[in-house]
């Protein structure tokens, strides 16, 4: 039986099998911990600042200004947390961003810190007018996502970095579905902190990284754990050596082929959107026309509800309605909520996540199990 054409690259990636080859050595014969001072132990320090250097290059930044952690969940939160003191203690955040973050901004808030989180427009934006209007003496840092999960909205973050930088105020942004698709560059971004996790670009799971700038301004970041001194002092624990291994490959692989991946799952993903609008009606599009993600397509079907329609594509494609992280619950989106969604257009999306992998026959199959599910489930009435 053939499996389903996967299309839920938001959520996963698979493993580039180049990036596997280069990991398996680190399992079975380099496999010292990196702060033993031995043989084995040196080879696998040695790998670890190989790969630094290897993420460093995709961003443009020094290989000391990145901290491994276990996935951009825990960037995001040693990010937020890490840099607020009692002088400085608001942060400005929107709200559509990743639960990692926004929970954060809650906690805070609960523990009487002062928050403010910013509203998106119908397209998913938050402007720089709106950033500069909510700034504050107090305030510490700025969190805005590169690249939107679920609808695929880029912030105008170049602006609002040179505005942070102006502003004496530091700027983190989770960068998680950007990095491996698009040009994330720290310099340009004027980014302070920017979180990312291996296994959104073809990388193993449970990686990732914080970017930390070393200078201009040198930013300080308190760690949320003890036990060590690894990373800097940062993030203390044995490091995942196989996993960042991964991480690195994945970084020099995505660095090589990223204009080819651009253009692919751009052309990809605007075919399927044409081939399901061609056929189906009352279809919408969530998220801008462009600027947008190049390997995301988020569709609201009217008149069908999400469960209905993934219940009827289940052997033939794999997607998802929203992120991964909040799928299972009976909640509708936050974000297609904040873009103005009731909660029966937020129960009648699907969310497309393409990737390098995915071939020009696979979305014309995938575009006519989705037209065929859509009528049957409008003709049977399912909600």
């Amino acid at each position: 039986m053939q499996k389903p054409i996967y299309l839920d690259n938001h959520s996963t990636t698979p493993l580039d099998p180049n990036v596997f080859e280069a990991m398996k050595p680190y399992f079975l014969e380099h496999f010292g911990n990196p702060s033993s001072r031995h043989e084995y132990g040196w080879a696998a320090a040695q790998a670890v600042e190989n790969a630094r250097a290897q993420v460093a290059k995709l961003l443009g930044c020094l290989p000391k200004e990145i901290i491994f952690t276990s996935g951009a969940t825990e960037a995001n939160n040693l990010a937020i947390r890490g840099v607020l003191t009692p002088e400085k203690n608001h942060f400005i955040t929107g709200n559509t961003e990743h639960k990692s973050v926004l929970e954060v901004a809650k906690a805070l808030a609960k523990e009487g810190q002062p928050v403010t989180i910013l509203e998106c427009d119908s397209k998913g934006l938050i402007t720089l007018e709106q950033v500069e209007a909510a700034l504050r003496p107090n305030t510490a840092l700025i969190s805005l996502m590169f690249g939107n999960n679920e609808i695929g909205t880029l912030h105008p973050l170049e602006e609002i970095g040179r505005l942070a930088k102006s502003k004496g105020v530091l700027f983190h942004t989770d960068a998680t579905q950007a990095l491996g698709h698009l040009d994330v560059n720290v310099n340009t971004l004027n980014a302070d902190l920017v979180s990312f996790s291996a296994h959104k670009f073809h990388g193993p799971k449970g990686i990732g990284a914080l970017y930390v700038r070393a200078q201009n301004p040198r930013v300080k970041v308190r760690p949320h754990a003890l036990g060590g001194t690894h990373e800097m002092g940062i993030r203390p624990g044995t490091l995942n050596v196989p996993g960042i291994v991964g991480l690195g490959a994945a970084c020099e692989i995505a660095g090589a082929e990223l204009p080819r991946e651009v253009a692919h799952t751009a052309r990809l993903r605007d075919r399927l959107r044409r081939a399901i609008e061609a056929s189906v009606d009352g279809v919408s599009l969530n998220g801008p026309e462009a600027p947008r993600l190049p390997h995301n397509l988020s569709l609201t079907f009217e008149g069908v509800t999400t469960q209905g329609l993934l219940a009827g594509l289940h052997r033939s494609v794999a997607l998802s309605a929203g992120s991964a992280c909040t799928s299972p619950m009976a909640e509708a989106s936050h974000v297609l909520k904040a873009i103005g969604h009731d909660e029966n257009e937020a129960r009648s999306t699907l969310r497309f996540g393409l990737s390098r992998y995915n071939t020009e026959d696979e979305i014309d199959r995938a575009a006519a199990a989705v037209i065929e599910a859509v009528a049957k489930a409008r003709a049977a009435g399912i909600k």
